[in-house]
């Protein structure tokens, strides 16, 4: 069947339908936006007025038969998927369904040991028993990036049971790795490939981005659309193209994971960001990758700290990462840009990322007027010293102490520091962004983490734990 791109079938319907100025007697209590507070009427007046329920032309996302359908089969043409599924939940409630689909009680699955958080939740959710892969360490980008082929075939040949293998697919910053390797690998032993591709919404758009992981073979892809394409926060897909996940399966987990009451706006923002990129002349992709290495060359300007060059191919080009000068803070770095009023995606002890959209940048004055106010200010950095060998000593592969189930019958005490070498963890140890543990729920803690958690601390880095500055709390 033959797609047009060039269709919005959700948002017109959402449009037409505000445009025939309808009455309600329905939910939402705001009426079309005509109960609202008036301090803050004049912001959201417009957005409120498709802010709707499941009416009658509406379509229902949770047993899509019109607009909604419409739309996903839009998406799944433009990605080449068999089924695409609209998230209202983030990835987040993507990632929770795809583990629950391919998992059954007390499976074992792989899993990527730098994953985001919504993946260590989904398989404790599930009761899965996970076999963690580390991340080799990339010294050309210093940092932990992603398991080896030859570590992942390790673990499947110590845990033949492996039903499924999960990995994040570019990191934070935009880089792959061989991804295809592990997936034929994976294929040839009937097991399931599921990628959380969080930051590749935009990787089928040209040959200046990587492969994307649909693309490669994975049985679920994830991702983000609120992260680089022009969609709301929390807006997000689901690709299914496999011959070992049912695709009914991950449709009633779906449900399970996500409103009975999802958001119309945040769905035809979707619709409108599948549009944007499936009708993205090539010619702008030009511009916008030109405008990317522009900002890479203003950075650059700045000597005493290194921009990370991508690699065709390899590196999302619409990344730009900033290494800051030896022991200072990527906090204190990020925090002068943000005096400036120029605000970066994240930073970690030593980097700085900034994201560059699917436009050119267009407020070049102030960026460069900003620059020079910044380069001034660097010298006054305070010194923190250098990570050096503190980084987390990992095993290829790791099981956790005990299972989820037994976790469930054990007792919790919290601990400091000082006395929590050796003990089990009981809650995760989470630096936010970009949200992957340092330390496991399950985990035996040791003093490398300590050590790394401490040294972070001192950096500045924030974390998603109350009381982490003390201790942590432990199985006991």
């Amino acid at each position: 069947m033959k797609y047009n791109q060039s269709q919005t079938p959700l948002f017109n319907a959402l449009k037409n339908f505000s445009g025939s100025k309808p009455i309600s007697f329905h939910v939402p209590g705001h009426k079309n936006g005509r109960i609202f507070p008036e301090s803050g009427k004049g912001y959201y007046e417009s957005l409120l007025n498709m802010d709707v329920t499941e009416l009658t032309g509406l379509d229902d996302l949770h047993a899509a038969e019109g607009v909604i359908s419409r739309a996903q089969r839009l998406a799944a043409d433009l990605f080449s998927a068999e089924s695409t599924f609209f998230l209202v939940g983030g990835s987040t409630a993507g990632n929770l369904a795809m583990i629950l689909a391919a998992a059954s009680h007390g499976s074992k699955m792989l899993v990527q040991r730098n994953s985001h958080k919504s993946i260590l939740n989904g398989l404790e959710l599930g009761g899965v028993e996970p076999v963690f892969v580390a991340p080799e360490y990339d010294s050309n980008v210093n940092r932990y990036h992603a398991p080896s082929l030859k570590t992942v075939k390790e673990a499947v040949s110590e845990h033949p049971t492996i039903c499924a293998i999960v990995l994040t697919y570019p990191d934070y910053f935009g880089r792959t790795f061989a991804l295809k390797e592990i997936i034929d690998f994976a294929h040839q032993k009937d097991i399931a490939v599921l990628v959380d591709e969080a930051h590749g919404v935009h990787f089928s758009l040209s040959k200046y981005f990587p492969l994307s992981a649909l693309e490669l073979g994975a049985d679920i892809v994830v991702q983000s659309a609120h992260k680089m394409a022009p969609a709301l926060t929390m807006s997000s897909f689901l690709h299914i193209k496999s011959k070992i996940i049912d695709r009914e399966d991950v449709a009633y987990y779906l449900q399970m994971m996500q409103s009975s009451s999802p958001s119309y706006p945040l769905m035809a923002s979707l619709d409108l960001a599948r549009h944007y990129l499936a009708n993205m002349p090539a010619r702008l992709v030009d511009e916008i990758i030109n405008s990317a290495n522009s900002l890479r060359e203003e950075l650059a300007k700045e000597m005493s700290w290194k921009i990370l060059e991508p690699e065709q191919g390899i590196d999302d080009p619409l990344k730009v990462t900033l290494e800051v000068p030896n022991g200072c803070s990527g906090r204190d770095v990020a925090k002068l840009f943000e005096a400036q009023n120029i605000y970066p995606e994240l930073y970690t002890h030593d980097q700085v990322l900034f994201i560059h959209g699917l436009a050119p940048f267009q407020e070049w004055r102030m960026f460069k007027e900003a620059m020079k106010k910044i380069s001034g200010q660097l010298k006054f950095l305070p010194n923190h010293g250098t990570i050096g060998s503190v980084r987390i000593n990992q095993k290829p592969v790791q099981s956790l102490e005990i299972t989820y189930q037994q976790m469930k019958k054990r007792n919790k005490q919290f601990l400091s520091w000082q006395l929590a070498e050796g003990n089990i963890a009981a809650q995760s140890v989470v630096p936010y962004p970009p949200g992957i543990p340092l330390i496991l729920k399950g985990e035996r803690i040791t003093g490398n983490h300590i050590k790394v958690i401490k040294y972070l601390l001192k950096q500045g880095t924030n974390f998603q734990n109350q009381q982490v500055e003390q201790g942590i709390i432990c199985f006991i």
